[in-house]
């Protein structure tokens, strides 16, 4: 009798992986080497943020919203403290308005440099990651220049900010500017958009599709990737960006097509760099004079707020796209009766795992780290053999040598090894 045999193999990544940064799993199914189903299972983490927050009064729930992530910091208490804004009818300064828009683009440079970084070392190109990583310093050093932290610059207040923008300021940030475009962005785009080996690699890799992004609601430049024009900044006017030129960079504008693969992805986060750079300049020519907060004391929040009632719901284009924060308030709390946000990964992963079915293994890594997911990380992923049950734990380094046996397999030249990267991983 013969009978066909399928002997199937199911990898499941995490909760706890390197190639994770915060705790999920992929149940990934293989047929040999190619994909056939990805299974995103979540709530391994749950730390009880909302939770506590409904126990701190209005300006202690700014440090906790800065603390949700270290990469995007001021996104988080920017987008809460608009979603209170809204939510008690106060009116911030155009002057903070500016400054809020330049911070987060501040911001938003560093986040896609960093995620450059990360996918150039995840195919083998470990020079790139030190060059995008180097080049990131130089906006960390202004991002602490005007907060006073590399992390958590605790630039937002409710009813405006607690920093303003000085001359000296000013000029650093300018030749920041000039620096990235003179010395930085050349090699970027070299890299990025015109290596051979680079397109190779990721061109038609983890392809979403336009309807498929349409279909899980994916964010940011996962979205762009694939031909949404979708930008909270643009589509909502938001502050102030309605008056310095935002709009929603696709992959069209530079290679003249869109596919929705990771190289689309790519390409969008080097053209945001180039926005982000002008939008900072247009900002710094046109801020107003005036005062930066709509409160000169804090009690004085907590003594309006104590009042207020109704709800109000906080977007912003945070870098891996938009985020959201909605508040309730009743009369005679300190703090909202209910909290809740939601970000831009929770739809981007189950976007991705759809795209990965029919990929290879070797690209599990790379395609993760094209949608820049906030995630936490650590060093194992045990691979069981659906058929003997045996098991073997791959650490980081083992998935990554399969990515970069890829990428040798387009370009022999390439003399990366598979190492973990400042002890963050993937």
């Amino acid at each position: 009798m013969n009978e066909k045999v399928e002997y199937w193999v199911k990898i499941p990544i995490g909760p706890i992986h390197p190639a994770l940064e915060e705790p999920e799993k992929f149940i990934i199914t293989l047929d040999g080497e190619r994909i056939i189903n990805v299974d995103v299972k979540l709530g391994y983490n749950l730390r009880g943020v909302e939770w506590i927050g409904l126990r701190r009064n209005y300006i202690h729930i700014l440090y906790l919203a800065e603390r949700m992530c270290g990469i995007c910091s001021f996104s988080h208490n920017h987008t809460y403290a608009r979603a209170v804004e809204e939510m008690a009818g106060i009116e911030v300064p155009e002057r903070a308005e500016y400054i809020r828009v330049i911070v987060g683009e501040l911001e938003r440079i560093h986040s896609h440099l960093l995620n450059l970084g990360v996918v150039a070392h995840s195919i083998g190109y470990d020079t790139v990651l030190h060059l995008s990583w180097l080049a990131r310093e130089k906006v960390m050093d202004i991002l602490e220049f005007i907060g006073g932290n590399r992390v958590n610059y605790s630039i937002n207040m409710i009813g405006g900010v607690r920093r303003d923008i000085t001359e000296k300021h000013r000029r650093a940030i300018l030749d920041m500017i000039y620096y990235y475009r003179q010395e930085v962005m050349p090699k970027i785009e070299e890299i990025f958009l015109y290596d051979p080996t680079v397109e190779a690699r990721l061109r038609d890799s983890t392809v979403i599709p336009k309807r498929i992004a349409i279909e899980y609601s994916a964010q940011g430049p996962t979205a762009r990737g694939s031909g949404i024009m979708k930008d909270v900044r643009y589509n909502e006017k938001l502050g102030v960006y309605p008056d310095l030129g935002v709009k929603p960079v696709t992959p069209k504008e530079f290679t003249g097509v869109i596919k929705g693969d990771v190289f689309d992805r790519m390409v969008v986060r080097v053209g945001e760099l180039w926005q982000s750079m002008e939008i900072i300049e247009r900002a710094l020519d046109q801020m107003p004079e005036g005062k930066i907060k709509a409160f000169p004391k804090d009690n004085m929040i907590i003594f309006k707020l104590k009042k207020a009632e109704g709800e109000g719901i906080g977007r912003y284009e945070a870098p891996r796209g938009e985020l959201i924060h909605y508040v309730r308030a009743e009369p005679g709390r300190d703090g909202p009766a209910k909290w809740k946000m939601r970000e831009p990964t929770f739809p981007n992963l189950f976007a991705v795992a759809r795209a990965l079915v029919g990929e290879q293994l070797a690209d599990v890594p790379v395609a993760i780290a094209s949608i820049d997911p906030c995630l936490s990380c650590t060093d194992r992923v045990a691979v069981i053999d659906a058929n003997t049950g045996k098991k073997k734990v791959l650490t980081e380094v083992d998935l990554l040598k399969e990515s970069i046996k890829k990428t040798k397999e387009i370009n022999p030249n390439i003399k990366a090894k598979p190492e973990r990267v400042g002890g963050v991983g993937l």
